[in-house]
């Protein structure tokens, strides 16, 4: 993975951690610390619908692309693309289309409130819907990421019997 910075100079990334159930990663590039500006982070707890927000991202190759919209909802429920559920997340009308995944969702203030990961459309480009993880989902994940290179989810160590084996032994429930 090769990650290009605003004044054009590429870096050779190393993986640090994914979660795919989140469309989430964490790279990390050796440059200079000058060249690296971090984005103030926002919170996606006080989002209001109607907020302006602007989408930043490589839609069809096309660096440094900036859109507008605003919240159209909050609190959407969509699926990643391991079809695992991605809950609380910002739905905006600003335009996301292939390329835009992984980019900022940014306040009117620049401050981080999400990061885009997919649209709605049947055509596969820009149709209106577009949502973004929420930050506050961001902050609990990216720290996990740095430290074990993936999300630790809790297990019950509970397994269902299939239901033909539970009515041959009469079992009901769980």
């Amino acid at each position: 993975i090769d990650v290009t910075l605003a004044d054009r100079t590429t870096y050779r990334a190393r993986i640090v951690g994914l979660d795919p159930d989140h469309d989430l990663a964490v790279l990390q590039i050796q440059a200079p610390p000058d060249q690296l500006v971090p984005l103030p982070i926002g919170s996606s707890q006080d989002l209001k619908v109607g907020q302006k927000v602007l989408a930043i991202g490589n839609p069809f190759g096309l660096d440094h692309t900036l859109t507008t919209g605003v919240v159209s909802a909050l609190g959407r429920t969509i699926k990643s693309m391991t079809e695992r559920t991605i809950e609380g997340v910002v739905q905006t009308d600003a335009a996301i289309n292939p390329g835009n995944s992984g980019g900022p969702l940014l306040d009117s203030a620049g401050r981080l409130i999400g990061i885009n990961t997919q649209i709605v459309s049947p055509s596969g480009a820009y149709a209106g819907i577009g949502f973004a993880v929420p930050v506050n989902t961001v902050n609990r994940i990216v720290p996990e990421l740095i430290k074990y290179g993936k999300v630790i989810r809790p297990g019950l160590g509970v397994t269902l019997v299939p239901d033909q084996i539970a009515q041959r032994w009469g079992i009901t429930g769980v």
